[in-house]
Parts: structure tokens; C-alpha cells; sequence
């Protein structure tokens, strides 16, 4: 309610700049669409401090979150330690582990790799591992890896239901994609993906195996207000339980934003291979974020706003990143601890809740830039 009487007001504002506008000195014309994009900005702006801030106060929250449109930043704030014996605070050069955020990452290397020709989507996982070569995995598909229609749970165990009948999450799916990967190339995963980084322009990105800076907000458990930090990390995301292309990449803010910006513009695949990422193969029912689609590594809305998002978690380190792209813009979520005695579902209250006004502040401004366009058209 309160955002619908904002827009209002917005589309109020916008008419009486216009006809301040008209009514000055013409020295050269008026710029109606410029106009309404910075009055929106405004308006985007001040909403997002004011929630979100709400939020970093009511859960006390300790990490980073970030609100682009596009190259144009809405929203950013830091807070809390990413090294909390020696009260490091947390600032625009620190590391987290993104956890299954880097699935995308994987789905984009095996797509880049279809267009190369090098294997197809509708291929058997049999064709490249050994370890798909039995009678309960061998019709197993890439394309069912890669939207966890596999049945698939543990590499070894039997299915769960027959393959392409149902959702189950897959982090061995991942993994097992990871190694086509590296059958295919010739390379390791971590080559490949640090090559697509390249690619995308991200600086600052790495995998538990490669990184070696001094950024790193490690991961933590909380447990009253006491903090335990998860040892062995980051080398820990190449271990059997997790796996580098399932969940063990390491990124930033900034990077993130990037990696949206070049994904979603065509700057990574070709725009029908993009379509074949995005586009809706699975259904979800996610214990936090609810129904939603699933498309390789990245997951949909299924009503409005149109949204990319994909959550993240490894042991004391939850993430979120969350591309809208009729705006083109980006809202990314990065935390080092969690209170795990308290349950998954409460360790993404705040990543929920921001959601939550982001698709109401995006569903908003979508219907802005409509109204705004019928009255100029008028005017």
C-alpha cells in the first residue's frame, strides 16, 4: 500500500517536472524520458535506504548488500567484521563464499561448451563418465543435471524417481558436471572458470583451490554471541561434501554486479543460448523463497516481477544474488555467519525479506515507467 501511494505521488511529480519543464526558457528540448528515469532513480533510492536499512537493523545483520540499476548504484551497505577476534569491518574488497550462486557459473561453462560444439544438452552423462555407466544412471541427461530433474541425490545411491519425472536438488549433479567440463575442454574447472571470469571482467573472483588474498571474510557460526569460525576455508569447498563447481566459488559485490551485467547482456552467450539458461525446464518449492521456476543454475519467479535469483549457502556463509532484468537491475546479498541452531529457513529471513521488497519496489517502477509513457503519449 504504502509503495502504491508512492507511485502515485512519483507519477505526480514526474508531470508537474514536465510542465516546470515546458514553462522555462526554451533553449533547447526537453528531455521527458531523462526526466522520469532520475525522478524514478530518486525515488528507488530513498525507498531502499528506508527498508533495507530496516532490515541490517532488525536482524542485526552482519555482511553486504548492494542495489545496481544497470552501471548505477541505488543502494550499498556494509556491515559488521569479516574477521571478528581482530575487529576487521567488512568493506567493498571483501571475499565471501557465494556457495550454490557458483551453479550459474557451471551452467554457463557447459553452455559455452555447446557452443562449441564440444557436447549438447540432450547428450547422456554416460557418453563422458564412467561413473554414469550403469543401468540406473544411463539415460541420465546433461540438461537434467543441470536443472535437477536427474533424481540424482547421492553419486553411487539409487534415484530417487526416474529421471526427468521430478525436482530434487543436486549437488553431485553440479559436480558431475564439473568433471564434463574438464573432459570436454581439456582443461581443469578451475582453468575454465577462471577464464570465464576473465571473460566477464570480474577482478576479484576465485575458487577454494586458487585463492590466495587477504580479503577473505571466512565463514562463521554464531551461537549466542559467541562467533566459531569454520575451519580449513577455503580449501574446505573442494571437499567431496561440497565441490568447487556445485558450490565453491569465491566472489564480491562488485564482482557479482559485473558478472549480471555481462550474463544478461549477451556479453557471456549468445541470445539463444541465454534464453536456453533462463528459461523455465523445472519446477522448485524451495523451503524459504517458496514455488518458483528453475532454469541451468538459476532459478525464476513464477509470477511478477520477471527475476533471475540463485541462493547460497555453505556452512556459515549464506549469499543471495538476484538479477531483474526488464530494469537490468541487480541486488546481491553476502554474509559470513550464521546461527544454524536456529534453522536454515531463519538464517534467510533477511535475504527473504529483502527479496520480498525488491520484487515490490521492481514490480512498482516497471508499472511507473507504463503509467509515465501513457501520459507523455497524451502530452
Amino acid at each position: 500500500m504504502i509503495i502504491k501511494t508512492l507511485r502515485i505521488f512519483l507519477i505526480i511529480s514526474i508531470l508537474i517536472n514536465l510542465i516546470s519543464c515546458k514553462n522555462e526558457v526554451k533553449v533547447k528540448p526537453v528531455d521527458k524520458k531523462a526526466i522520469v528515469d532520475s525522478t524514478i532513480t530518486v525515488f528507488q533510492k530513498n525507498l531502499l535506504k528506508n527498508q533495507i536499512d530496516s532490515v541490517f537493523k532488525k536482524y542485526n545483520f552482519n555482511g553486504s548488500v548492494a542495489v545496481f540499476k544497470d552501471s548505477v548504484q541505488l543502494y550499498r551497505k556494509d556491515q559488521g567484521f569479516s574477521d571478528f577476534k581482530n575487529k576487521i569491518k567488512i568493506d567493498s574488497n571483501t571475499v565471501f563464499a557465494i556457495g550454490s550462486v557458483s551453479k550459474q557459473f557451471t551452467a554457463a561453462l557447459v553452455l559455452l561448451q555447446m557452443e562449441q560444439g564440444k557436447l549438447q544438452t540432450d547428450d547422456k552423462v554416460s557418453k563422458y563418465l564412467p561413473d554414469f555407466q550403469n543401468k540406473d544412471y544411463q539415460n541420465i541427461t546433461i540438461h537434467q543435471l543441470l536443472n535437477h530433474t536427474s533424481g540424482l541425490n547421492t553419486l553411487g545411491e539409487k534415484l530417487h524417481f526416474k529421471s526427468g519425472t521430478d525436482f530434487l536438488y543436486s549437488n553431485e549433479g553440479f559436480n558431475a558436471l564439473g568433471k564434463i567440463i574438464e573432459k570436454v575442454s581439456g582443461k581443469s574447472y578451475d582453468e575454465n572458470v577462471m577464464e570465464l571470469f576473465k571473460k566477464a571482467g570480474m577482478l576479484h573472483s576465485s575458487t577454494g583451490n586458487l585463492f590466495k588474498g587477504n580479503d577473505f571474510a571466512g565463514a562463521h557460526l554464531r551461537n549466542g554471541k559467541k562467533f566459531v569460525e569454520i575451519q580449513n576455508m577455503p580449501k574446505r569447498l573442494a571437499s567431496k561434501d561440497i565441490g568447487i563447481p556445485a558450490g565453491g566459488i569465491l566472489s564480491t559485490i562488485d564482482d557479482l554486479h559485473t558478472w549480471n551485467n555481462a550474463l544478461y547482456n549477451g556479453k557471456i552467450l549468445t541470445k539463444e543460448t541465454l534464453k536456453k539458461f533462463t528459461s523455465q525446464s523445472a519446477e522448485r518449492h524451495h523451503p524459504v523463497f517458496g514455488k518458483m521456476g528453475y532454469g541451468y543454475g538459476i532459478m525464476t519467479n513464477v509470477e511478477k516481477p520477471v527475476t533471475y535469483y540463485h541462493s547460497g549457502y555453505v556452512k556459515g556463509s549464506p549469499s543471495l544474488n538476484i538479477f531483474y532484468p526488464e530494469t537490468k537491475t541487480s541486488v546481491i546479498i553476502l554474509s559470513n555467519i550464521a546461527d544454524e541452531e536456529k534453522g536454515k529457513n531463519l538464517i534467510f529471513k533477511p535475504y527473504a525479506d529483502i527479496k520480498k521488497i525488491t520484487d515490490a519496489i521492481e514490480n512498482s517502477v516497471v508499472q511507473m515507467k507504463k503509467d509515465t509513457t501513457n501520459v507523455l503519449a497524451v502530452h
